[in-house]
């Protein structure tokens, strides 16, 4: 492993940008998790339903949004600056053109679902594609520069706006419109943030041959996008359709959890690792080290959060959302199982589209979908923890031969790739027997007060044993992102 977590160009890369990224990532979620936890109590569940039913409309339709061109405007090396006013200016026009679009959509949305009133919110929430696409390329210009530290204005910008809003107007009494009008205002205020912070001013104008050539490499990855957003809302669709609004709302919150404390980590990661790999990636042994180090650093965070969400469920959902969401826990117990089979070898696309081959993420992606169709529409039979489970096991073969794939592609034996989970698995067996305990002995305490020492003990458990056996690597990590507590200890 010595080898693995060298000052290598990937690592020097990823951490110069990793104190604000995370640092946004964990504001935000914060904001996040608060906003939910009280619109949880403030709303009805059905005006979660209605919005969540909407969001899967936009969700499909989002795609179409940036055709893959960020992508390839990161992984470009020259006529930088023409190919983004390129992209500036299709972004835009596909943009309005998809706020324009959803008004004759929204109604066989609506039919779809038997809900009517989601017709109005589709068509709101609309306007979000029109707002974004003018600082769409500004966002894409700052990961690609790994320029986090500004990134992170507009980023938390949207995230506190939006909960301010919404919360404001869901106690007001707006209902559902406080979840709409709450996206909304946080989209309009990145978007005006990021033209502050950012110099980069936009020309429209666009040259045929890089539109072209942008767009030739951004198929595959287009594809892999459409292919995607499916997969990712394909048991949203069975739900809505299958048990209706309120259970939708249910897995909603359910999914929400590891949505936010670990899924997120992988995008935030993924912002960081494809940039980074994109600069080297003619050098395929900095490649591998860089995958090495990236599936040891998340797995730190990726296990013991999964394993927390899947003991604690109980004490999180209550004290989280509250008593009238019960039904969650169930859902969430194996929605956190999923979660870690995810995260295990999750950034392994992003070395093939940085080393411009993409058309093998587009094959595993409908391999996936093959799979994901026919797990989720059996389990549906039994539930929402049918759905769940259906999920899990699709991720299961899938991450499984994904895994096989990249070891074999970029040269990596699988056994190395395993051998990365090692420090965090040994942790996190040793804090679960701790969780358990606590959790046992303060069966008959408040939540508020059983959630945290939970939380309290756990963390400090594997955080003893993780330094015990991996302290040398996370000095190294640690000095990666700036940090030397060798030289402070000293």
């Amino acid at each position: 492993m010595t080898d693995t977590i060298n000052d290598n160009h990937v690592a020097r890369k990823a951490g110069k940008g990793a104190f604000w990224v995370f640092l946004a990532y964990a504001l935000s979620k914060v904001v996040v998790l608060l906003t939910t936890s009280i619109l949880a109590r403030l709303l009805a569940k059905d005006d979660f339903g209605l919005v969540a039913v909407a969001v899967i409309a936009i969700n499909y339709l989002s795609v179409i949004k940036d055709l893959g061109l960020g992508v390839a405007l990161i992984q470009r090396r020259d006529n930088v600056d023409d190919a983004a006013n390129t992209v500036f200016s299709i972004n835009v026009i596909v943009g309005f053109f998809l706020s324009l679009i959803v008004f004759p959509i929204a109604p066989f949305v609506a039919d779809y679902f038997n809900e009517p009133a989601v017709v109005s919110v589709i068509r709101w929430l609309g306007t979000s594609f029109a707002i974004n696409a003018l600082g769409s390329v500004h966002i894409v210009l700052l990961t690609r520069e790994l320029d986090f530290r500004k990134k992170f204005i507009p980023d938390i910008s949207n995230v506190i706006v939006k909960g301010v809003v919404s919360i404001g107007l869901a106690v007001t009494g707006f209902g559902v419109w406080a979840l709409v009008f709450g996206q909304i205002a946080g989209s309009v205020v990145s978007v005006i943030a990021v033209w502050l912070i950012f110099p980069w001013r936009p020309k429209i104008m666009i040259k045929k041959t890089l539109a072209s050539a942008m767009l030739k490499f951004g198929a595959s990855v287009f594809g892999e996008d459409i292919l995607s957003v499916f997969i990712e809302n394909f048991d949203y669709i069975v739900v809505g359709r299958v048990f209706g609004l309120a259970q939708l709302s249910v897995y909603t919150l359910a999914f929400r959890l590891p949505e936010m404390l670990l899924i997120g980590i992988l995008w935030v990661i993924a912002g960081i690792t494809y940039p980074a790999f994109s600069t080297i990636q003619d050098k395929p042994d900095e490649m591998r080290r860089g995958m090495l180090f990236t599936t040891r650093f998340l797995q730190m965070f990726a296990m013991p959060i999964s394993l927390g969400l899947l003991l604690a469920a109980a004490p999180i959902v209550r004290v989280v959302f509250g008593d009238e969401w019960l039904e969650v826990i169930p859902v969430l117990r194996v929605l956190a199982l999923y979660a870690w089979i995810y995260s295990v070898g999750f950034h392994v696309g992003d070395i093939y589209k940085a080393i411009g081959r993409p058309d093998i993420q587009l094959k595993l992606t409908i391999f996936t979908l093959i799979l994901i169709v026919p797990f989720i529409t059996f389990g549906s039979k039994f539930g929402l923890v049918g759905v769940a489970w259906g999920h899990l096991s699709a991720a299961l073969v899938y991450q499984s031969v994904s895994i096989i794939v990249a070891a074999r592609f970029i040269n990596i034996p699988v056994t190395d790739i395993l051998k990365e989970l090692k420090p965090s698995f040994q942790a996190s067996s040793a804090m679960a027997p701790v969780v358990l305990a606590t959790l046992f002995l303060t069966k008959n305490y408040s939540p508020y007060i059983q959630l945290p020492l939970v939380v309290i003990l756990g963390a400090f458990c594997y955080g003893v044993v993780l330094w015990g056996v991996e302290r040398e690597n996370l000095l190294k990590m640690l000095r990666v992102v700036g940090v030397d507590i060798q030289k402070n200890e000293a």
